[in-house]
């Protein structure tokens, strides 16, 4: 089987957070971005500086291997994408893990107190907007956790596609 590497030379997705609110997590998603060649794209009024210690700590000395931009608006974010946005939200009727993702595919989440505004769902399809599964009583994971396994199934989908038989 061919490395990831070998052929994973173009951005595999575009991770894009609307007004993230919480140094550390960004700062994680960072390094998962890093971690994987993802694009990353902050979205708006943050709830922190771009220089905070605790996002460049949490990002470790990663974010010179993130291919990041903090834009105005979620549309200029999506400028070029060649589909629909998949959108992660507690109020999606769909799993995740029922979506079929494609390379330069865009997942957007929320800020960690209020997610995705249900204006910004109405836009797109319903079965555009996704949710992961929690039957407990929690309502919600953190929001770095949550980019982690949906972007890793995501990759999964598409790097499976991808394999040599």
């Amino acid at each position: 089987m061919e490395s990831v590497r070998e052929w994973a030379a173009e951005p595999p997705l575009r991770i894009i957070l609307v007004e993230p609110e919480i140094p550390p997590n960004t700062g994680n998603i960072a390094r998962l971005c890093g971690a994987t060649r993802c694009q990353l794209y902050l979205v708006g009024k943050l709830g922190f500086e771009l220089s905070d210690r605790t996002l460049k700590r949490a990002g470790l000395d990663y974010w010179r291997h993130v291919y990041w931009h903090h834009v105005n608006t979620l549309d200029e974010a999506l400028l070029g994408a060649a589909r629909p946005p998949w959108l992660f939200s507690t109020r999606g009727r769909r799993f995740y893990f029922h979506a079929r993702f494609a390379p330069g595919d865009c997942l957007v989440y929320g800020c960690e107190t209020r997610g995705l505004s249900s204006e910004l769902l109405a836009r797109w399809p319903e079965d555009q907007c996704l949710r992961i599964p929690m039957p407990g009583p929690v309502r919600s994971i953190n929001l770095s956790s949550a980019v982690a396994l949906t972007a890793y199934e995501a990759l999964r989908q598409i790097w499976l596609d991808h394999a040599a038989p």
